[in-house]
């Protein structure tokens, strides 16, 4: 639980910076969705940018960290609601209206009606700011070596065969899937605003959930092997607002680090008296 309260007054204190390599470790797979097939093509792309470079968009990681908080803090289906209702595709997140719900501090909350999946509608919920923006991840064109480059299929990805068989007949239905190769580096970028004093607890979630993503998957096909990221040369630093009013300089409080050393700072019992 966070120490926020309906009491607690919110004022720009400052940017919590961080900053980090997103190494895959095996093939990444987000997909890019296509209305239509290609002739040679795979059946499931990834997404690229307008260069034709894979990248980790920055919905995809804020989500991933917030549905890992969320099973780290326990599915309550009373403070679970829908944000699509649509048969087969229903999509429930975790919100609530208790001001100590740091789920929701850190992430915002959504102020319109919305449809719990127990319990009455919330209706009428005031909106929050989200304290934690997460950046769309560019791909380091220098991960992908000459020597991976011999190996792919296409200049930056892969293309892995998969086969699902029939239980009974066993016929096979084959599909293939586009995914960025091992060893190749994503450059992330995650800010957390302060707005208050209670603010200063928040980033220690954001590390939490950054671990629990280690030992679980980014994107599409975690269960099938896919997604297994490590997090590398982290860097952080405090922006504090003399910084954007006064030209101060900011403090870097991280650098050269892993998750591990993230964690250790942001949990440290003089983390709060280094964001002033």
């Amino acid at each position: 639980m966070s120490s926020h309260s309906t009491k607690t007054a919110l004022k720009f204190q400052g940017k919590l910076v961080v900053e980090a390599d997103l190494i895959c470790e095996t093939g990444l797979h987000i997909g890019a969705g296509k209305g239509s097939l290609e002739i040679g093509g795979a059946d499931n792309p990834v997404v690229k940018d307008a260069f034709g470079r894979p990248y980790v968009p920055g919905s995809s990681l804020r989500g991933r960290l917030r549905s890992l908080v969320e099973h780290a803090a326990g599915i309550n289906p009373a403070e679970m609601v829908y944000l699509s209702k649509r048969k087969g595709q229903e999509v429930r997140i975790h919100q609530s209206d208790r001001p100590d719900d740091e789920i929701c501090v850190l992430f915002g909350r959504n102020p319109n009606r919305m449809e719990r999946m127990s319990g009455d509608a919330i209706d009428g919920v005031p909106a929050t700011p989200a304290r934690l923006a997460v950046y769309d991840a560019p791909l380091d064109p220098d991960s992908i070596t000459a020597q991976m480059r011999e190996n792919l299929d296409d200049e930056l990805t892969e293309v892995k065969s998969e086969n699902a068989v029939d239980r009974i007949t066993s016929q096979a239905n084959p599909r293939t899937l586009e995914r960025v190769p091992a060893g190749a580096r994503f450059k992330a970028r995650l800010v957390v605003d302060i707005l208050c004093d209670e603010d200063k607890e928040l980033p220690g979630l954001v590390a939490e959930s950054l671990r629990m993503m280690e030992d679980d998957s980014l994107g599409g096909g975690g269960s099938r092997g896919n997604g297994r990221v490590r997090i590398s040369s982290v860097r952080v630093c405090w922006r504090g607002k003399a910084y954007y009013g006064e030209g101060a300089a900011e403090a870097e409080l991280l650098a050269g680090s892993d998750s591990a050393g993230l964690l250790a700072l942001v949990k440290g019992p003089a983390f709060a008296e280094k964001l002033s």
